[in-house]
């Protein structure tokens, strides 16, 4: 299953984010992942989250981080739950690309028994019927 937090600079989704990661922890049966563009989720998430620095990794574009997403679950079958904090710093500003990477994230989310959600700070108006979906 896919989540997408979507809206403008400001509107909240970090704050619906960190609220959505600590209930996954509270309800997970299974290890959680925070995919994150740079350190500031640090000390607003608990320790039992793996916290990532998209960074850290040079992940730049939707291949990098399908292929990075792909590895992580390779290495770790427990993963239940991922979540990416603004999906632009790390592919772009580019709504097609984005509207792509989710619909790849739907399919491996269900293959793989995952939950994956992610922020995206665009205008929800701005987004496709296959995307408002999601939202």
């Amino acid at each position: 299953m896919i989540h997408v937090i979507m809206g403008l600079k400001g509107s909240g989704k970090t704050k619906k984010l960190i609220d959505a990661i600590h209930g996954a922890v509270a309800e997970a049966h299974g290890d959680v992942v925070c995919i994150e563009y740079g350190r500031k989720l640090t000390y607003d998430v608990t320790y039992k989250v793996r916290l990532v620095d998209s960074q850290e990794y040079g992940i730049k574009g939707t291949d990098m981080l399908k292929g990075f997403l792909s590895g992580l679950h390779a290495g770790n079958f427990d993963i239940t739950d991922v979540f990416i904090d603004n999906l632009y710093k790390t592919i772009g500003t580019d709504l097609a690309a984005a509207e792509e990477f989710v619909a790849w994230c739907a399919k491996f989310a269900a293959d793989n028994s995952m939950e994956i959600t992610m922020t995206i700070s665009e205008d929800p108006a701005n987004a496709s019927e296959a995307m408002k979906q999601y939202i």
